[in-house]
């Protein structure tokens, strides 16, 4: 068969357009005339489907790819002489958010036709990734074909967002695209300007396929809601003293009937170190791709419900916050009990072996090392007695003597993998989608660390800069990142561990995402994060300082560990004995050097750094990727998430201004995420008793109220400022569970409300144990509540 594929692509001189095909064969193509490239190419009769891409050349040198390929599904059981594809170049979509499965598989998902008819000798394929649930897009137009504009033909949505449809016509015609009810067939809007026009017929025996100008439709851009809580902070009357993911259920059931899309949580890896409460950090994992035991469904996973079960669960599930070593310690206990008889069958089947072939890269050396770690009594695998370092041919012989302890970890994350992915279906089927967590750094004591050392920096620890959070910086104690040894196999370790995640989740929350531009370092055994320095970074010789005027080993400035005789100025170094020793001359030459080292000079080198990788990470997935931006945040980073379409974050209490007090939810960009609060934050209530000067001052300029701020943050006060939020312009409002409840006093936590608060991010051994004071099933009853909730979400105009 014949294929003819051509291009629009208007070039300058010396460059080239060619197409790349599946099996990696490049065929150059040929300039005929006004930006038209065209290649001519023989597939065999059989071929079902033809998938390939556009390139930019220059001689050998590949200048531009596209953002994604194309793929053309030929018509069975027919003949055709020739099949004509005109294409266009696919650039990242202004719209990408909305090409992620968060919203194609879950928020706007639609019901996939079972049969494709592709007869006809036409065939458009049209771009359209804002038709929302419960809408198809459709074609109306002149012509027999078209029914002369008195019915609308939808097209196919097995593609969506790229639509198609096949016709087979026999004279040129006018039509337009037009959004329509699935279920009355209605016209809901039609497309903007000017009527589109066929003139072309072509022969029986042939096939034109032409990708459409993506059609424009005049309406509200779509917005969304959500909840935000960590998994262990569910509380139902079937967990066992902390949440656990079948939990994620009846979470699902209160957001749908409470009119949300998204459900946002914290990480949920296995962070078992030393099984005491410590364990309860959630960004300290040993393992980024293992589940923490802890969310098992102990009964799902076959253990019996006897009255020692029974009791366990009503005194664990009537403590006010988790016991963490007690939780933990329990669900260990009967698990490996239930292992003895229902999880040795289990792992003879077939299921298993599914989970085990799929999950080997990490499944093996995880388990190895939760064995060793319990031999030892120690995740520090450098004292261990044997493995210290990692061989997984080593690993295979100890397997062989340990078959038993390994088989039982091998065995719970199957069963945590099937809970969880059974939860997140759940939720699908409600219209919710599933927001997890990508934490910025690795434990040391990971088995991250002991499989691949060579991809981090073991000597260093990754930390923040002084902010709102802390005044003396973050030090989290995780190695900084290996870059250069990550990429010489293309990010491999960052795209498996994002592919796990996109098995559970539809979008993810980016921590700290400037850790993809720069991280703050700090030397191994130093505490304070005042005395980091960006990595990678452009610090200043010791000639150049000199000749400034400065002297480079004063505490104002930092050496580099990597570059001797190089040196960064210090965080904050305005509050040191040495700056109020220099003369006002030299202070202001100082604070110009500052502020250039940590706002100017780094801009176009850090995002010439991130673009050297979160493209390729975000691409890996069809996730939709949110970003926490908070923070020191140089130019380069709002410029480089807008042109990767990373929602950025909006918190009022942290506004991105420095010359603002408050955000101002009126004015927040359209691609991002608005909240009240996070899980490092206090909750509403108790935000607004921490400052009575802050309180008043945001009770009249950004509520516009009169008289004196209550005490109090009223349930009045706190559905006002959730209004706000929902009234923005963000993609989505999601606020932490703490926060919604809080504006009805039926269901609000009754007590302190600085109990409600999950993390003090200045307490490096903070107690993560806050749990939810109502059950779901409580939460659930209140269908007063939800339905107050689902107006105030309608009324803003979010879906």
């Amino acid at each position: 068969m014949k294929v003819r594929i051509s291009i629009e692509y208007f070039t300058s001189f010396g460059e080239s357009v060619c197409m790349v095909l599946s099996d990696g064969n490049v065929i150059p193509m040929q300039y005929v005339l006004q930006g038209i490239w065209m290649a001519d190419l023989s597939v065999p009769a059989s071929t079902r489907s033809l998938d390939y891409s556009f390139e930019l050349r220059r001689g050998a040198a590949t200048l531009r790819r596209e953002w994604s390929g194309h793929s053309i599904t030929l018509p069975s059981g027919r003949k055709l002489s020739v099949l004509e594809v005109r294409d266009a170049w696919h650039d990242r979509p202004a719209d990408s958010p909305f090409w992620t499965k968060a919203f194609t598989d879950v928020i706007f998902r639609k019901k996939v036709p079972s049969r494709v008819s592709r007869k006809g000798n036409l065939a458009f394929m049209a771009t359209a990734s804002q038709v929302r649930r419960g809408e198809v897009l459709a074609i109306a137009g002149s012509g027999s074909v078209l029914g002369d504009w008195k019915k609308f033909t939808p097209l196919s949505s097995a593609g969506s967002p790229l639509w198609s449809i096949f016709m087979d016509v026999k004279e040129p015609f006018e039509y337009k695209y037009v959004i329509i009810d699935s279920e009355t067939k209605e016209a809901r809007v039609w497309e903007s300007g000017p009527n589109r026009s066929c003139h072309e017929v072509p022969d029986a025996d042939s096939l034109l396929v032409i990708r459409e100008r993506e059609p424009i439709f005049d309406r509200t851009p779509w917005k969304g809601s959500g909840v935000a809580i960590p998994v262990f902070s569910l509380r139902s009357e079937d967990s066992f003293g902390v949440g656990e993911f079948r939990d994620i259920r009846k979470l699902a059931d209160w957001a749908a009937a409470s009119g949300m899309s998204v459900i946002q949580i914290l990480p949920i890896n296995d962070t078992t170190m030393t099984r005491t409460w410590t364990d309860s950090y959630p960004y300290n994992a040993n393992s980024t791709f293992a589940l923490h035991p802890q969310f098992i469904s102990l009964p799902e996973a076959g253990v019996r419900v006897t009255k020692e079960y029974l009791s366990l669960q009503k005194e664990l599930n009537s403590l006010p916050q988790i016991d963490y070593e007690r939780v933990n310690d329990e669900k260990d206990r009967l698990l490996r009990k239930a292992f003895k008889t229902v999880g040795k069958k289990a792992l003879v089947g077939p299921e298993f072996k599914a989970f085990y072939d799929a999950n080997e890269h990490w499944l093996v050396p995880y388990a190895a090392f939760c064995v060793l770690r319990d031999l030892n009594g120690t995740p520090e695998f450098g004292k261990w007695k044997e493995l210290s370092e990692y061989s997984r041919t080593a690993v295979d012989s100890f397997r062989a003597g340990h078959a038993d302890e390994m088989d039982f970890y091998l065995w719970e994350q199957f069963c945590l993998d099937a809970q969880l992915k059974d939860a997140v279906e759940y939720a699908h089927s409600k219209g919710v989608a599933i927001k997890g967590d990508l934490p910025i750094g690795i434990s040391r004591t990971s088995v991250d660390a002991w499989q691949y050392p060579e991809l981090f920096n073991l000597d260093s620890q990754a930390g923040a800069p002084p902010d709102a959070f802390s005044e003396d910086g973050q030090n989290w104690g995780f190695p900084t990142y290996n870059l250069e040894e990550m990429s010489k196999d293309g990010y491999g370790w960052w795209k498996a561990r994002l592919g796990k995640m996109s098995e559970y989740f539809d979008a993810f929350r980016i921590d700290h995402i400037l850790g993809f531009f720069r991280i703050w370092e700090i030397p191994l055994g130093i505490k304070s994060g005042l005395l980091g320095h960006f990595n990678p970074a452009l610090p200043y010789s010791r000639d150049e300082l000199v000749g400034r005027g400065f002297d480079p080993i004063s505490e104002l400035f930092v050496p580099d560990p990597h570059r001797e005789g190089w040196f960064h100025p210090r965080i904050s170094s305005q509050n040191t004995l040495a700056f109020q020793a220099l003369d006002e001359g030299m202070k202001n030459a100082y604070n110009d050097l500052y502020n250039d080292f940590f706002y100017r000079r780094h801009n176009a080198f850090w995002k010439e750094t991130a673009m050297k990788k979160l493209p390729a990470l975000l691409d890996s997935t069809k996730m939709l990727a949110c970003g926490e931006d908070l923070g020191m945040i140089p130019a380069c980073v709002p410029e480089t998430m807008d042109e990767l379409r990373i929602l950025s974050l909006e918190v009022q209490r942290m506004p991105k201004s420095p010359e603002d007090m408050f955000g101002h939810p009126s004015t927040y960009p359209y691609m991002s995420v608005c909240t009240t609060g996070s899980h490092d934050t206090s909750s509403l209530r108790a935000w607004w008793e921490e400052d009575r000067q802050m309180t008043d001052r945001y009770f009249h300029e950004e509520l516009h109220c009169e008289g004196q701020a209550p005490f109090s943050c009223e349930p009045w006060i706190c559905e006002r400022i959730i209004r706000d939020h929902l009234e923005s312009p963000s993609m989505f409002c999601i606020l932490p569970l703490q926060d919604w409840t809080s504006i009805d006093s039926s269901v609000r936590y009754p007590g302190n409300p600085e109990d409600e608060r999950i993390n003090v991010p200045a307490n490096p051994r903070h107690y993560w144990r806050w749990r939810m004071p109502i059950t779901l099933e409580e939460l659930l009853s209140h269908r007063d509540f939800s339905k107050h909730v689902n107006d105030m979400v309608a009324a803003s105009g979010r879906g």
